[in-house]
């Protein structure tokens, strides 16, 4: 097995941090201090700025680790029903690889799930 890439490592850790609970306190920590400063800054445009470029960086940032951490997530879970469907020898089943299918497909087989057909 290959050791991760520093991308990989660093959002694996970033998305175990930033999604505890201490985190978003933390984040409505400042939110809460940035909108009783209001009075003190005269809420002037300046002061405005300051939280809507911070949450605009934060949150453009934050996609990027969501989304790398959720497609190795979903790699991981694919492979691991994929193996479980060959070791119920159900490898010829057209589920294996659903998810390179097109939208249309995988709507026709859930239709045939839902409905009990093979």
């Amino acid at each position: 097995m290959t050791k991760p890439g520093f991308f990989t490592r660093f959002t694996s850790r970033a998305s175990a941090i930033l999604g505890r609970g201490w985190v978003f306190v933390t984040a409505l920590g400042i939110v809460l201090a940035w909108g009783v400063s209001g009075p003190i800054f005269g809420f002037g445009d300046t002061w405005q700025l300051v939280i809507n470029t911070g949450t605009t960086v934060v949150t453009f940032l934050m996609v990027f680790i969501i989304q790398n951490t959720q497609n190795r997530d979903n790699l991981a879970l694919n492979l691991k029903l994929d193996e479980i469907l060959k070791h119920l020898d159900l490898d010829e089943s057209e589920l294996l690889g659903a998810e390179d299918q097109s939208d249309e497909a995988l709507e026709e087989q859930k239709d045939q799930v839902q409905n009990g057909e093979s």
